[in-house]
Order: structure tokens, then C-alpha cells, then sequence
């Protein structure tokens, strides 16, 4: 294994001396991140280091450390999540399993020390103080504003879901075991510090959660302690493990995490199933029977080579279209990710503002970091009727106390119009501003009809 070494600003690895400092320059005396874009959003994260460099040299390839000394930063991190915020959480009705594990790493293993029911705050506090147990939050964007801000925008950055966790460990404690997970990881040191270690993927770009045997690991690759105020970032696959150092105050940080099943061999199996189903329509041969007995024969050369002209077909007519693809992901996506940021209860986006859109106006979509545009089957018929619908969801009414909690069944939210209306769709989605009477569609009264139902659902202004 690698000797000791330690990931730096520039991304080039040292031998185990204390690493260069990062100063991250305060603008006006306090740190703030900048959120006029989620690219403006992502750099000001990561800053000093480049956008461009960190997805070159960092990216699903190796671990980023960015160290930074700087009080201002230090004391924003800090208000992101404290370990005194649990009080206030706990009366509103937090539960274990659901809202909070309680751990601690014994001997390799994790020990769940989780009661039932309702989370009280003595008993948690008791298990921290004296069972020396880890808290880990799930989903705390979900009550903290300011994490939600931030996770709103790098779901626009990423086109992915982006979950978190806070982890509070106590002094002289290990909460998890060494392990690996199957997302991009963004680490940002919150309260007190925590002592890291990483080793080499067993598995590059691990497409699951695996804990793995301390005395398998041998030496680590990366060895240090980050700060509030420091971030780290490593990819999937790569084995961890932290603990707070002893004597010291107990460590809070934050997991913001993101690219889970968000693949090519994700995107692969998202399609080719719409692929083959069109394809059938028009294609005889992929509509006539396998042979007789197929499933029961152990080696099957011929059917092998049939599949292999098929799919040569799918990849020539793939090649020469350009219809949106349909895809479940982006329905999944759009449906389960966080809405727009906004002070308030939200009242302002349940109703559309502004002027009505007519024939003689000109339009712009709003929001479009939180739409998508499919084609799909249209749902609403039998399957030997079904036609191509193409469809518009959006995340502006999705519900922030659930996100990424997996426990709810939703339904996305949009609109569906004839195929007819995708590429006067395309026209709005690609211009900044478009007059209505220019959209390309047979008759003014479908135009009028389409910018309405749009402007209905918040989705486009008149400008």
C-alpha cells in the first residue's frame, strides 16, 4: 500500500507533513457562498479550487482536501448545523430510525443503540455523554434553511438528487465503520474536528454500500484532521472511516452527497426499454415468438447472435433520431428533488403572477432549472391504443419535509399536450424570450392554449 499521504489544494499528494493552508478571501469581513447561479453556487464551494480543474483532476478519480483557515468561514459552516439544534428539532417530532440513528463503531462493527418510538432529547443527550454514541441527522435540509438553499442549487448544478446527513460524534469516538458508499461525496467540517482516513476503492465508482474489514485495509492513503471550515470530497467506492479525536470538542459535520444510480449503465437500462417498445411497433421480427423451448436450454448460440442483430438495429435507429428520449430517470428525478428555494410557505408559487399570456405576447419559462421535457406513452389509455404524448414536469410543488426520505409515494407534477406541441416546446425551452404568435403550431387558438396552460402552472411570464 501507499505511504501516508495527504490530498492537497492542487490536487498533488505530499508526504505526511502538515499540509499548505488554503486562505479562502472574505468578501466584506464574512464568508458568504454565492448563489446567483448553481454554477456560481458550486464554485464558491469549492473555491480556490477551479471548476474546471476539480472535475478534470478530482472527479470520480481521487480525493480533494481543501483546507482553510479562515473565521469567518469557519463560523458560517457552523451555522449550517450545531449539536444544540437537536433540542428544538426533538420537540418537533423526530423518530429513530426515521429522522435519527444513534451508533457507535465497536470492534469493526456498528452497534445501532436506537430506542423506539419518539426521540427525546434527555435520552439522546444521555447516550451521547455516556454511551460515547454517534448522532446521525438523516435529510437535514429538510428543516434547515440554509442547507436546503444549498442542496436546491446543486441539484440544479448536478442534474441529480443531492441528499445530507450530519454526523455528531463525541470526543475519543468512532461512529461507522470503515466502509463505502455509492455517491459523490462532499464532506463540510461544521463544529470541532474530525480525524480521516482513506484508502483505495476496492471497487472503482462503486454502484453500492459496502462496509469493509479493518484488518483487510492496511495503511491508509490519506491521513488528517479536518476544521470548521474545511471540506472534503471523495468518490464513490473510496473507504473511509472518521473519529473525533480524544479531549477534544465534539465533531459536526455535514455529508452532502449526490450521483446515486446516476450511471451510463443507469441511463442504458432508463431507455433502451422505450427504445425496444418503439422499435416493436414498426419491426415484425422483434414481435415474432422466440423459438420453442429457448428458456429451457442451458446454452443458447443462436439466440445470442439474434440478440445481437437486434441490438445492432436499436443502436443504427438510436443514431438517427432526434426525439427526446423518454426516461423514467428524469421523471424520478424531477419528482423526488427539492423545489425552488424561497422565504415563506411558498403561497407565491401555488398561483401564477403577472400578466395573462395572448397571441400578441411575448413569453420567457421561469424556473427552468426545475423543469423537464419527455416523451412518453400517454398513460391515460388502454396499452394497444397508447400514443406518444410528450410531457412537462416541474418540482415547484414538491414537498421539501420529504425529500429524500423515501417513505412516501408521489406523483409528479406537469402537464401532458399531443406530440404535436413538442417542438413549440422546444422553441420556449431553448429561447429567452419568444413571441407567442411565432410558436410553431397549426392554429392561434393552440397557441394561446398552450402558453395559458404553461403560465397556469407558474412556468413561463409574460415579459
Amino acid at each position: 500500500m501507499p505511504k501516508k499521504a495527504k490530498p492537497t489544494e492542487n490536487g498533488k499528494e505530499e508526504g505526511p507533513v502538515p499540509s499548505k493552508r488554503v486562505k479562502v478571501e472574505a468578501i466584506g469581513g464574512a464568508f458568504t457562498l454565492n448563489f446567483d447561479s448553481p454554477s456560481s453556487l458550486f464554485e464558491s464551494l469549492i473555491s480556490p479550487i477551479k471548476t474546471e480543474t476539480f472535475f478534470k483532476k478530482f472527479w470520480e478519480k481521487k480525493p480533494l482536501l481543501i483546507q482553510r483557515d479562515d473565521p469567518a468561514l469557519a463560523t458560517y459552516y457552523q451555522s449550517l448545523f450545531r449539536l444544540t439544534d437537536l433540542k428544538s428539532l426533538c420537540s418537533q417530532g423526530m423518530y429513530y430510525g426515521r429522522d435519527m440513528n444513534v451508533c457507535r463503531c465497536v470492534h469493526g462493527k456498528k452497534k445501532v443503540l436506537n430506542k423506539d418510538g419518539k426521540v427525546h432529547f434527555l435520552q439522546l443527550r444521555k447516550d451521547f455523554d455516556r454511551k460515547r454514541a454517534t448522532i446521525q441527522f438523516h435529510q437535514p435540509q429538510r428543516f434547515k434553511d440554509e442547507l436546503w438553499k444549498i442542496q436546491e442549487k446543486l441539484e440544479c448544478y448536478f442534474g441529480s438528487l443531492v441528499g445530507s446527513n450530519v454526523y455528531i460524534t463525541p470526543a475519543g469516538s468512532q461512529g461507522l465503520p470503515p466502509h463505502y458508499d455509492d455517491v459523490e461525496v462532499f464532506i463540510l467540517q461544521l463544529e470541532g474536528e474530525k480525524h480521516w482516513r482513506l484508502y483505495p476503492p476496492t471497487v472503482a465508482l462503486a454502484c453500492e454500500y459496502s462496509v469493509e474489514s479493518e484488518a483487510c485495509l492496511g495503511a491508509p492513503t490519506h491521513e488528517f484532521t479536518l476544521k470548521p471550515g474545511d471540506l472534503l470530497y471523495f468518490p464513490r467506492g473510496t473507504i473511509h472511516q472518521a473519529d473525533t479525536p480524544p479531549g477534544l470538542a465534539h465533531s459536526t459535520h455535514v455529508t452532502i452527497s449526490t450521483y446515486q444510480k446516476n450511471s451510463w449503465a443507469d441511463f442504458l437500462l432508463d431507455t433502451i426499454s422505450g427504445l425496444v417498445f418503439d422499435a416493436a411497433k414498426e419491426d415484425v421480427e422483434l414481435r415474432s415468438g422466440i423459438p420453442r423451448q429457448l428458456l429451457m436450454q442451458v446454452e443458447t448460440p443462436v439466440a445470442t447472435r439474434r440478440l445481437n442483430g437486434f441490438l445492432r438495429t436499436l443502436a443504427e435507429r438510436l443514431e438517427g433520431t432526434k426525439e427526446l428520449l423518454s426516461s423514467d430517470m428524469k421523471k424520478d428525478f424531477v419528482t423526488h428533488r427539492l423545489p425552488p428555494y424561497y422565504v415563506g410557505d411558498g403561497t407565491e408559487l401555488s398561483a401564477p403572477g403577472g400578466k395573462l399570456p395572448r397571441l400578441d405576447s411575448t413569453v420567457r419559462l421561469q424556473f427552468k432549472d426545475h423543469i423537464i421535457l419527455t416523451v412518453g406513452p400517454d398513460e391515460n389509455r388502454p396499452d394497444e391504443a397508447q400514443e406518444k404524448m410528450v410531457y412537462i414536469y416541474h418540482s415547484l410543488k414538491n414537498r421539501r419535509e420529504i425529500h429524500m426520505m423515501g417513505n412516501e409515494e408521489t406523483k409528479p407534477c406537469g402537464l401532458r399536450f399531443p406530440l404535436s406541441h413538442v417542438d413549440a416546446l422546444k422553441q420556449i425551452w431553448n429561447s429567452s424570450a419568444i413571441s407567442v404568435k411565432n410558436l410553431k403550431l397549426t392554429t392561434d387558438e393552440e397557441k394561446e392554449n398552450l402558453v395559458l396552460s404553461l403560465w397556469t402552472e407558474c412556468l413561463i411570464q409574460v415579459v
